[in-house]
């Protein structure tokens, strides 16, 4: 395995050291948040955006976070630090914070918890196959699970607790597909399981919006905001039914991990991919992208 660098509530070590309590509520219960940063030429991307969205599921979980942005930007730094001491692979990085409601006697009532707990974790960024990415990923619909709808578990809330995803993502690859999609109670479209959607139809990107029960990906959010108008190329968000699929011309993935990824097939259903599709075109925008980005953030550039 390669290593993995951790930082929980200050202390340096490997990941792979049990450090936790098992009283740890993030562990019991999934009573936790959690954000993921990447690095694009040794810069952080999108910070800012990723601690704002952190302080929002914190506070829908009436969940205190332990520090500000700038302290975690320290304790971040000092991770990175460590990982690269350690002979960390000088790649691009993966940045994972998760930060628990702590631990203390066991029972659901949130006030048994004595103070939070945080871990910061630093890997290599694994990296998508050029083989997956011009072939793209085959997909299929979850036929036993559905997204949590928005009454229950928001999936605007970025949790510890990934459990109904998880079931999804592991029927899908007993199909022998890559990844899941994920439909809602209404039987739309929402997202995979760690990733927003979007489909091509007539040259126009088409996403399911946020009220169709999906996370409020910032790599969908730069995508929308920069990156397409930037491409000339006309956004809209709109309900997506599976009875639909037979007028989308291409699909692809959005997240922080993998930017844009193509998609080759959703069940029996065919998409193009490969050079020439606009998906691609897309891709290489958003490199272009967060190359320009990295140059106007040195603050966050990790050396």
């Amino acid at each position: 395995m390669n290593y993995i660098q951790a930082n929980t509530n200050g202390r340096l070590h490997s990941a792979t050291d049990p450090v936790l309590s098992p009283l740890d509520r993030g562990f019991l219960y999934g009573d936790a948040v959690y954000e993921v940063w990447r690095t694009y030429h040794d810069t952080v991307f999108a910070f800012d955006e990723h601690w704002t969205r952190l302080e929002a599921s914190a506070k829908s979980l009436h969940l205190t976070l332990p520090f500000d942005a700038a302290e975690a930007w320290r304790e971040l730094t000092r991770t990175v630090a460590a990982f690269r001491a350690h002979g960390g692979e000088s790649s691009e990085l993966y940045i994972r914070l998760q930060v628990s409601r702590g631990g203390g006697l066991i029972g659901l009532d949130p006030a048994l918890a004595d103070h939070p707990t945080w871990v910061f974790l630093v890997q290599s960024l694994p990296p998508v196959s050029e083989e997956k990415m011009q072939a793209g990923l085959r997909t299929v619909i979850a036929a036993d699970i559905r997204r949590n709808h928005p009454a229950t578990l928001n999936p605007l809330w970025k949790t510890g607790n990934y459990l109904n995803n998880l079931l999804a993502l592991r029927e899908a690859k007993a199909a022998g597909a890559d990844e899941v999609v994920l439909l809602n109670l209404a039987g739309e479209i929402t997202e995979a399981s760690t990733m927003n959607i979007a489909f091509v139809r007539d040259g126009r990107v088409v996403m399911p919006p946020l009220s169709a029960g999906i996370l409020g990906g910032i790599t969908r959010r730069k995508f929308l905001s920069d990156v397409a108008p930037r491409a000339g190329v006309e956004t809209s968000e709109a309900a997506v039914l599976p009875a639909d699929l037979d007028r989308m011309e291409e699909a692809f993935f959005l997240s922080t991990t993998k930017d844009i990824t193509p998609i080759a097939s959703i069940g029996e259903h065919l998409f193009r991919v490969g050079p020439g599709t606009l998906s691609i075109r897309l891709k290489n925008a958003f490199a272009d992208f967060v190359r320009e980005d990295a140059t106007a953030h040195p603050e966050r550039f990790l050396g």
